[in-house]
């Protein structure tokens, strides 16, 4: 992907590497469905939803994956779980080859409205 500068998120997605599209599609609808009041945007030229002003999940594609950032910390049983996606400091990678956890992202996104609103708190 050569292209930067990106207006949009459909923008984004429609640059990123075909078989991970609907991976990416998926993922932004299980944001919309868990917080609809967040808002789209590109921020650090990827795709990305704000709650209340503040980044709440950055997700980007690849040709063998897809990512989300940043890694929410989360009860002791999420945490498990995420440990065998989570790749690098503050990243989830979801491999093409095998079916998303969609309610492992729902956990995901609902620990990160978590995260949001507590930073709105101080």
């Amino acid at each position: 992907m050569a292209k930067t500068n990106f207006q949009s998120v459909d923008e984004y997605i429609a640059a990123c590497p075909e078989q991970s599209q609907s991976y990416l599609q998926k993922i932004r609808e299980i944001v919309k469905a868990v917080v609809p009041k967040a808002k789209e945007k590109i921020s650090y030229q990827i795709a990305c939803f704000e709650l209340n002003g503040k980044n709440l999940i950055h997700f980007a594609g690849w040709k063998m994956h897809v990512s989300m950032y940043p890694v929410p910390a989360g009860d002791e049983a999420f945490n498990k779980e995420i440990s065998s996606y989570a790749d690098g400091k503050g990243t989830i990678k979801f491999v093409l080859d095998k079916p998303l956890p969609i309610k492992l992202i729902r956990q995901v996104v609902k620990f990160r409205v978590i995260d949001n609103l507590a930073s709105e708190k101080k």
